[in-house]
């Protein structure tokens, strides 16, 4: 299959959605799906893969006849999209941490991505013209992806491909070379320390992760800042005072400080999450609907037989609209087949009809948030979980609302079905957070959106068709925090535990509305004081950024901040030395590459190693010495400060010695 693109006919054709393309973003999906996956439900975020997929389609694309800008434009989307919809990790682990599932059935798995996924892509067709071409939204990822493959299509971007091939792999095995001697017990790769401060106490811990690194790299300072400020709120103030009074004579000082922070401190977290959630939905309504509207007007004109350049041609309306009320269908006979045969068989029609017309309503409203804030701040700083957290409490009072009284049996089966609710509407969330961040890119080199549309859905297909084993694998190896069996080394999979604790206390009237309540006040209070900065200064304080570092552990927020030190030392760096915009350009992606490189390697080395702990049944398969002691941790410390020095180092001369271009 072959499908050429033309924007203009007196131009040569060029190869766009090809079958070599297709295949192409299928074997970089299998890799950055992966990674996403680990990293996300070890710490709660993923990063975004347009860029390094865009470098190596362009690097791999350069050895073969007829290649072009557009065909590495859809091998970019549709690793993109695929890496993306790995962010419904979000939600599922929570039906093993209520103790619902043991495992995740391929099939059913593969269809609440597929169908949540799809849907995200129909949504945001509409809204392509009213906030992608018709609006000045930045999109910085989407304007940087455009930018990298430009490059890459001029006479010198092989060099630079090449170039950016070789920092993705050196970070990345080193990277997975830290890992390794972590695992291996040469040192040690955590941190951490309790204390009391007077009649409370607090904890120090961080996490010697290159992946982590590299995630403060990506997001930058202002989130970096925004992350480092919540975790003094937890850790500096609210932890010291919810802990007065739980030192018992039988409770360790770890334990009590460890129990207050996951029972009390994450849901006053949670309060500023859903407060500063709401806040941007609020601050972005009025364009949305304006952006619908616009959207609508275009689609009718192009009905009317006004002529459509071939670069504004969409997947038709009508069809968009007949492939949404499709996909109705199928998740309807997975509502059915969820709840079938559970303490909810024969009293579930209600709740899935209901259901189904929340699915598709607030669909409708999750897919313009979501594309709004991915082209206001970024795919990768956009607050998917923010706007999850909220469609979930919604759907869980809808749910209970509709279904009325329940006993203890049906009240756990409400809980899962809930869950498996918003995993759809996550999905929709988290495609349609990218989808126009890919169609931005497209516009500025010159595709064909209705192709790239298609290659989106392929994508979808595609992350659908991986993130099911690569889940089971980190159940069956690790486990989840708070899910029942899980060991020593289960991950934390935060938004995860989250939601299911936020969705049980709805279901079982146990949530403390309480500690909501607090957290809700402290993001008004965030929320104006970021109000205040960006109206007389160039600061900003991101609320959403401020709840995450506020429920996060301090092992994974302390060392993004660092990350975003680093990251923004090297791009201070490549201004002073790029020389040309182009050069500055050149060596500030090279950072971005090695960051991609860093969270890759460890990322897949966490894949790999699941797999020797799942095969083996042991927690530490690797570990051949005996090194658990403070000698582990020193050697952790100066090894992670060493191999970071070097990595920045070595990146800057590789940039210096091949890619200064005047």
């Amino acid at each position: 299959m072959v499908v050429e693109s033309s924007a203009n006919p007196a131009t040569p054709t060029l190869r766009e959605l090809t079958v070599r393309g297709i295949l192409l973003g299928g074997a970089i999906t299998l890799v950055f799906t992966a990674a996403n996956v680990y990293l996300g439900l070890k710490v709660g975020l993923t990063f975004a893969t347009a860029i390094p997929a865009a470098v190596i389609s362009m690097a791999i694309l350069r050895n073969f006849a007829n290649h072009s800008i557009v065909e590495n434009n859809i091998v970019q989307t549709v690793a993109s999209a695929a890496g993306t919809l790995s962010a419904i990790i979000f939600v599922l682990p929570g039906l093993i941490m209520i103790g619902w599932w043991t495992g995740f059935p391929y099939w059913m798995t593969a269809a609440v991505c597929a169908v949540g996924g799809i849907l995200g892509v129909m949504y945001s067709i509409p809204l392509r013209r009213a906030l992608v071409t018709g609006s000045d939204l930045p999109y910085p990822e989407g304007v940087a992806a455009a930018e990298v493959l430009k490059v890459g299509d001029s006479s010198g971007g092989a060099a630079e491909n090449r170039v950016g091939i070789r920092i993705i792999a050196f970070g990345a095995l080193v990277s997975a070379g830290f890992g390794l001697l972590a695992n291996l017990k040469v040192l040690a790769n955590y941190v951490a320390a309790y204390f009391r401060i007077g009649s409370g106490g607090s904890m120090f811990g961080a996490s010697l992760s290159l992946a982590l690194i590299g995630v403060g790299h990506l997001v930058g300072m202002t989130v970096g800042i925004a992350m480092l400020v919540g975790l003094v709120i937890s850790f500096g103030v609210l932890l010291p005072i919810r802990t007065i009074g739980s030192f018992g004579a039988d409770a360790s000082v770890a334990d009590a400080i460890d129990g207050v922070f996951v029972h009390e401190v994450r849901f006053i977290g949670a309060g500023a999450i859903a407060v500063a959630a709401v806040w941007t939905l609020l601050k972005i309504l009025r364009p949305i609907i304006k952006g619908i509207t616009e959207a609508l007007a275009s689609a009718r004109n192009r009905r009317e037989g006004q002529l459509v350049d071939i670069t504004e041609r969409d997947i038709p309306f009508p069809l968009v609209a007949g492939v949404v009320a499709a996909m109705l269908i199928p998740i309807a006979v997975l509502l059915w087949d969820f709840s079938h045969g559970t303490a909810l068989h024969g009293s579930s029609a209600g709740i899935i009809v209901a259901s189904v017309v929340f699915i598709f309503l607030i669909g409708l409203v999750i897919a313009a948030v979501c594309g709004y804030m991915a082209g206001l701040i970024g795919s990768s700083n956009s607050p998917i979980s923010g706007v999850g957290i909220l469609t979930v409490l919604i759907a869980a009072l809808v749910i209970k609302l509709v279904y009325g009284g329940a006993d203890e049996g049906q009240s756990t089966a409400l809980v899962a079905f809930t869950l498996f609710v918003a995993a759809v509407t996550f999905g929709v969330a988290t495609i349609s957070n990218d989808n126009l961040q890919d169609l931005k890119t497209g516009q500025l080199v010159g595709a064909t959106p209705w192709k790239q549309q298609v290659a989106l859905v392929i994508g979808v297909l595609f992350g659908s068709a991986i993130i099911p084993p690569v889940l089971d694998l980190m159940q069956r190896a690790f486990g989840f925090l708070g899910a029942p069996g899980a060991g020593d080394h289960a991950l934390a999979a935060p938004q995860a535990a989250l939601i299911s604790s936020l969705t049980k206390g709805v279901f079982g009237g146990s949530l403390d509305w309480s500690l909501i309540g607090l957290g809700a006040a402290i993001g008004v209070v965030i929320v104006v004081v970021d109000e205040i900065l960006a109206r007389t200064s160039r600061f900003s304080l991101p609320p959403l950024a401020v709840g995450m570092g506020m429920y996060l552990p301090m092992s994974l927020t302390l060392i993004i901040p660092l990350g975003s030190v680093l990251g923004y030392f090297y791009n201070r760096w490549a201004d002073r030395t790029g020389g040309s915009a182009a050069g500055t350009e050149r060596r500030k992606r090279l950072g971005v590459l090695l960051a991609t490189g860093m969270i890759v390697g460890e990322s897949l080395y966490g894949v790999v190693f699941a797999g020797f702990v799942a095969g083996t049944g042991s927690d530490d398969p690797f570990a051949i010495f005996n090194n658990d002691g403070t000698l582990a941790e020193v050697l952790g410390i100066v090894g992670f400060a060493a191999v970071l020095a070097w990595l920045y180092k070595r990146t800057q001369q590789i940039s210096g010695r091949e890619l200064v271009r005047e």
